[in-house]
This record gives C-alpha cells, structure tokens and sequence, in this order.
C-alpha cells in the first residue's frame, strides 16, 4: 500500500541472509499519458458495498481466506498477530481465534506485523496453513502451522515450523501476501524493503529475496531448509541469483491473487511519486522498479527499457488515489455485472473500479463506487464471492441492485 499504509522512512541498517537452496507486454498506456481512473468512467451497474457481517468487528483486517474444506469457514487475519475464525453467515456473532500469535509479531510499525495467510490445497486432510509475519523490525518469516487435532476451529500454536526467513532493511515495502497457485506451490509477494526510492537496488538485485514475487514447494525439503525450489523457477540454474524468485523488479507487491478460471497471477503493486500498477506476473519477468515507476521513467528523464515489462494498466495520484490495493478477478454468482472483471481498490481513496480482463486494444477500467473507506484487502469465500476489509472494522460484499 502506500508504503503499505502511509509512507514511512525509518532505517534500521540490517542485512542478512535466507535459506536459498521475456515475453515484453506493450504498455496499455502511455507513460507519458497514463489513465486517471477517478474521471471518464461510465457505472456498470448500481452497486452497493454492504456490511456482510454486521454483528462481528475486526482490528485491522489485512486478509480474508476460506479453505476449501466443505465447511464454507472465513478467516480474517489482524496485523497485531491473530486469525479469527466464523461461519460465512451474515448473522454470525462470534469469530472465535483460530490462531494468535501475538507475542511473536512485531507490529510497532505501520506497515507490519502479520500480513498474509494460505491455506494448503489438500488442507481438508492435512491441516496444514502458512503464514506471513514480522518478528522483528528487520526480518520476515514465513511459517506452516497445523490445525489442532482436537479442535478444526483452533491452530496448534506449537507446531509452527519456520519455512523461509529474509531480512528487512526498513520498516516498509514487506509485500505479504501469500497465497497457492495451480501447480500447487507457495507464491510469495515481497517488497523491496522499503525507504523511498529503493536506496538499496533491492528491486534490480536477482541475488536478494527482496522487490520479487518468490515460489516455493512445501512439500518437499532440501538441504538445510524446509521446503524446496521448483526445478522449473526461472533462476534455478543461475548462481547469482535466489533460485526462489519467479518475477521481480517489484516495488510493493502488497496482494497478488490468481485468476480461479485462467490461472493468471495478477499483482498490483504500490507505487511512489506518480503511478499505481497492475501486473500480470510471468516466469522471470522484469517489471521495471527502481528504473520504471509504471511505465514512466523513475528519476530520470530517460532510461532504458530493455527486456522490462510494462504494466497491463496504471493510474495517476490525481484526485487523492495513492495506494492501490489489490484485489481479483471476480468468479463469482452474486454480482453478474462484475464477473470476469479484475476488481481492486485505492487505499488512501477509497475508490474501487473494475478492469476488464480482455487486455486488447478496448481495455477499459470502470469505476464501481467512490467509498470513504481505507481498503486494505479483499478476498474470496468458497463460492468464489468477493469480499472487502476496511480499516473501520468491518468486512463488506458486493449488492447489486
């Protein structure tokens, strides 16, 4: 988000290391003429954001998940270090813990503390979730935790098992979003650890876990560390580089989602001075940060834009948008006017539009509502239904009228 929340520039001067074992898209805007989303949009169709669990409240929602178990559950993760659990009701009107885990989370700052949960695809038999947190300032971890054998609404708070660990230099820019993709691996967005402008080169720099989206398979080991490298990860075989990466040159990937009917993995990472971008992610794709901010040249009049990839779409910080918050591609029965759209949002706005997933000539980015809300994420129920976290506590769904 912007710097995930708001900007912030502490510097904590830690580095460290983690357990490692060209297809260019044309921009669909210019960079010297990208969109303003906030003007020139026509409604879809009357929409409205109503609260879908009125009776329950959450502090600081950052993600929504529900395992595909047949028990048609939700879990909202806090940032302080819990996941909270609830039948998908709106009448639902207690959200027991699922898991807390506060005293290991570090959320002093703004942009930290516990950002991302997945749940395994064979989940229904194995009770295995991962998760994404800051124990420290300077460091991020992913884990695995179990269900507790006694209790399917309750984690084992003992059995978490430290997957994956990389160094934070400052206190923003932590990506967090976890989430399965259809080959069955770990996707992991990172950030580029923060400060403004990418001081470190974190973004261009192939050898550090940083500005990246990673992959990983759980279910396998290698020396040393507890999950293993797919054989097919685009770095793999090149010494320099963290095998782990799948894509970088990534500012603050803060949600990525994939596209439940085509596979596609859709990111939209925060940008700095001018530009919010949507991506579509590929294998080994370079998608510009710190050179590119959007499609513009960053700091710089010109640069050089070989072999980078552009972004499927952008928008200005006209008209107080900021933060863009990443949302999906709608899959759902409910909201038949947004189905096949790519729904997101501006934090600092409130706005959310539509963009159509055609990415030909025609691409167009509508505006759904203009809201006062601080969005922080969305997420999917088991009936693909899309939802959306505000920072006042609620969790809202699409009506359509």
């Amino acid at each position: 988000m912007k710097n995930l929340f708001i900007k912030l520039f502490v510097v904590l001067l830690f580095i460290g290391t983690a357990c490692g074992c060209d297809n260019d898209q044309p921009p669909v805007d210019s960079g010297n003429d990208p969109a303003d989303p906030g003007e020139g949009e026509m409604e879809v169709v009357e929409l409205n954001l109503v609260n879908a669990f009125p009776n329950l409240t959450f502090d600081r929602p950052v993600d929504f998940q529900s395992p595909d178990d047949g028990t048609d559950r939700i879990f909202v993760v806090e940032q302080s270090g819990t996941i909270r659990t609830f039948a998908n009701a709106s009448e639902a009107g207690e959200a027991t813990i699922f898991l807390n885990i506060e005293n290991d989370v570090d959320d002093s700052a703004n942009e930290q503390g516990l950002l991302g949960l997945a749940f395994h695809p064979d989940f229904d038999s194995n009770g295995f979730f991962y998760v994404n947190y800051n124990p420290s300032q300077t460091l991020t971890r992913i884990s695995k935790f179990q269900v507790s054998s006694s209790d399917p609404d309750v984690a084992d708070p003992n059995s978490e098992t430290v997957l994956l660990e990389y160094s934070q230099p400052f206190t923003n820019h932590n990506g967090g979003q976890l989430t399965f993709g259809p080959d069955g691996f770990l996707y992991i967005s990172s950030g580029d650890g923060g400060d403004a402008g990418d001081p470190m080169g974190n973004g261009q720099n192939i050898s550090t876990l940083l500005g990246a989206i990673l992959r990983i398979d759980v279910n396998a080991t290698s020396p040393d560390c507890n999950y293993a490298i797919p054989n097919d990860n685009p770095f793999v075989t090149n010494t320099e580089a963290r095998g782990e990466i799948f894509a970088y040159g990534l500012r603050n990937p803060w949600r990525i989602s994939f596209d439940q009917q085509t596979g596609v993995l859709w990111a939209a990472d925060v940008g700095q001075d001018n530009l919010e971008e949507i991506d579509i992610i590929e294998a080994g794709n370079n998608y510009g940060w710190n050179i590119m901010e959007g499609t513009a040249c960053f700091g710089a009049d010109d640069c050089d834009r070989e072999n980078l990839v552009f972004p499927v779409f952008e928008y200005t910080h006209e008209n107080d948008n900021e933060s863009v918050t990443g949302g999906y591609v709608y899959r759902g029965e409910t909201a038949e006017s947004l189905k096949g759209r790519y729904i997101y949002a501006d934090f600092i706005s409130g706005r959310v539009w539509a963009l159509t997933t055609d990415l030909g000539t025609d691409l167009s980015n509508e505006l759904l509502m203009d809201t006062d809300f601080n969005i922080s994420s969305f997420g999917t129920d088991g009936n693909n239904e899309l939802y959306v976290c505000t920072f006042n506590g609620s969790i809202y769904k699409f009506e359509e009228n």
